[in-house]
């Protein structure tokens, strides 16, 4: 491969990501524990969008037992983004001509 094709394909690859980055503005991704107890929306960028708690969740004598629910519904939420991620770019790089996708 010559450096003309190399830079083609660093090129192609950059619009790739820059449409991609535009793209996950509007991908957002639920995680919940406990039954559904606490929910936790997060977007493309795995910024916190919102958090939803079930009165069930607060109770003042059990702080942790809410904080341990928490991390694991922004923990399911932040899988979830990773999983859309990795579906969206991996297409992405094996339709850029010569770039090795193994």
């Amino acid at each position: 491969m010559n450096i003309a094709d190399l830079m083609k394909n660093a090129q192609g690859l950059k619009n790739q990501f820059e449409k991609m980055q535009e793209e996950l503005q509007g991908v957002t991704a639920a995680g919940t524990s406990g039954g559904n107890i606490v929910c936790i929306t997060l977007n493309g960028h795995f910024e916190m969008v919102s958090i939803e708690l079930d009165p069930l969740a607060v109770d003042p004598r059990d702080i942790s037992m809410l904080q341990d629910l928490i991390m694991a519904a922004h923990r399911a939420a932040q899988t979830k983004i990773q999983e859309m991620l990795k579906a969206k770019i991996v297409p992405a790089i094996s339709n850029i001509s010569g770039f090795p996708t193994k």
